[in-house]
């Protein structure tokens, strides 16, 4: 095989989840491709990371959903990977003969573009989610690895005790070496989580994928099988703490809260800061319009908005049209959403182009309900058409037509 030019690192962003815990806002995109922050997507901060930590070869492999991923990557222009020698490319399941056969983890995801990577000859591969928001020099991990002689390195952060058996968890001694993993212990012994982010050298990964892959009891996925394997092997594996702001958007209520940690007024995360930019492939639109009797209050508004009504702690993306009288609180959104005269939405997020008519109610609070002081997040499908006065209830998650006969 003739190699391209050869690379230290290349990474492999896995974005081809369903998200299926994000119910009606991925039903016709695939998670990393959700909106994010007013004017991102989910997978503008791995491509973002990357970029930024000097890494100009990387792989998406998509699977889910992947039209309207595929076309908002596109050449990877936005994010300075469009180039002659290396770049991003998608990657979707391989067709073999007359058939297709889809990822079946996400270690097979690897295995099935071994030849990708083998083109480009790396010492090192970086394995990446594209469903995370955070931002990370990932050459600061390398050296880490380099430094120690690692086979694995797995970056992970502390997390509350009473969140640790949601995640991968680390059993590491005073070196930070990986004496035991846990996927999803009921009973953790540490609180180092996994980030979903590894890397590995080439020729020792390559080794276990093939391995893992004839292994027909195998599930194929690396925090269940591969890495474990490694352990049970002896091969040295370190972890990688970080302490910076991440978080795993793959529920209604973490993407809802992630993009409300934006309009705090000493933010945990900075999307625009000179030196590691988010960037993202916007819309050109015309500048936002804000009325004479419009009233924001903590509010990220972008461009092509047309605002005349109230606005509080609520982010809203490009061409969002908000009526006279009517009021946003704590909610989100997304493109071309139209908001009519009078209408009420509060801890909402409603995807592009829903439109709420004259004095709906989104995420009203049903009667007697008892409030245990977390908010139940109202959900609101792309296209989506709430007739005039309707009520959707806190917490319910609707699409389609949607009329006064909304259940108590």
């Amino acid at each position: 095989m003739a190699y391209r030019e050869k690379r230290k690192m290349v990474a492999m962003l896995l974005a081809g989840g369903q998200g299926s815990r994000l119910g009606v806002l991925t039903n016709k995109v695939a998670k990393p491709a959700v909106p994010f922050g007013g004017k991102y997507r989910i997978i503008d901060f791995p491509l973002s990371n990357c970029v930024n930590s000097g890494i100009d070869t990387i792989g998406v492999l998509t699977q889910y959903q992947p039209l309207e991923l595929n076309a908002y990557i596109g050449s990877g222009q936005p994010w300075d990977l469009d180039r002659q020698n290396g770049g991003v490319f998608i990657l979707p399941p391989y067709v073999k003969g007359k058939s297709g056969e889809w990822y079946k983890g996400t270690a097979n995801a690897i295995y099935q573009n071994i030849n990708f990577i083998d083109l480009y000859d790396p010492d090192y591969v970086l394995i990446i989610s594209g469903d995370h928001i955070y931002k990370m020099n990932y050459q600061y991990m390398l050296n880490e690895h380099i430094k120690r002689e690692a086979d694995c390195t797995i970056a992970v952060l502390q997390v509350p005790w009473e969140e640790a058996s949601r995640f991968g968890v680390m059993n590491v001694d005073h070196e930070l070496r990986i004496t035991e993993f846990e996927e999803k212990p009921e009973n953790p012994r540490s609180n180092m989580a996994s980030m979903g982010v590894y890397i590995f050298n080439w020729d020792k990964l390559k080794e276990y994928l093939v391995r893992d892959e004839n292994d027909t009891e195998s599930q194929n996925d690396f925090g269940k099988n591969l890495i474990p394997s490694m352990l049970l092997n002896g091969e040295n594996m370190y972890a990688y703490e970080y302490k910076g702001y991440w978080k795993d958007v793959g529920t209604i209520e973490s993407l809802w809260e992630a993009n409300m940690d934006l309009l705090e007024h000493n933010a945990p995360i900075e999307l625009d800061d000179p030196p590691w930019r988010i960037y993202s492939r916007s819309a050109n639109m015309p500048p936002q319009y804000i009325g004479k009797d419009a009233i924001l209050i903590n509010a990220s508004i972008s461009d092509g908005c047309n605002i005349n009504g109230t606005i509080e702690n609520s982010i809203l993306f490009p061409g969002v049209k908000v009526e006279a009288g009517a009021s946003i609180k704590n909610s989100i959104l997304f493109s071309g959403v139209v908001v009519k005269e009078n209408a009420v939405v509060d801890h909402s997020i409603l995807a592009e182009d829903a439109v709420v008519n004259f004095r709906a109610c989104i995420g009203q609070t049903k009667r007697n309900e008892v409030n245990d002081g977390s908010p139940k997040i109202t959900v609101v499908a792309q296209n989506t058409v709430i007739e005039a006065g309707a009520v959707v209830f806190a917490g319910e998650s609707v699409e389609g037509n949607v009329s006064r006969e909304v259940k108590a």
